[in-house]
């Protein structure tokens, strides 16, 4: 289920905006395989520490933040990438403001 327009073109920097002191997201697509959810993150903002059941890949798209991984640091500028392994505890936090894409695969 497309939860944004299907087979156009998107500015995908422009689908969310940055909020003084929060993280916002959209979901941009769910389906029982998987989701692609996009975050913005003001500077300081984080997830505390948590673990998923499924692999997920963290696109930069803008900005700067730290990924820990079984407490081990990432330092992940705009066009890098990191894949967090199932189960494996991570946490993030916007060293500066940032934007990030999710791809979570549950198969």
């Amino acid at each position: 289920m497309a939860t944004t327009p299907s087979s156009q073109v998107l500015s995908v920097n422009g689908l969310i905006d940055y909020q003084e002191g929060s993280i916002v997201s959209r979901v941009i697509l769910k389906s029982e395989a998987g989701n692609v959810t996009m975050f913005a993150f003001d500077k300081g903002q984080e997830l505390s520490e948590h673990s998923a059941p499924y692999d997920a890949l963290v696109e930069i798209l803008d900005g700067e933040a730290e990924i820990r991984i079984s407490g081990k640091p990432f330092i992940l500028n705009g066009g890098e990438a990191i894949i967090m392994p199932a189960n494996d505890p991570h946490a993030v936090l916007a060293v500066n403001k940032f934007k990030m894409l999710l791809t979570m695969l549950k198969s």
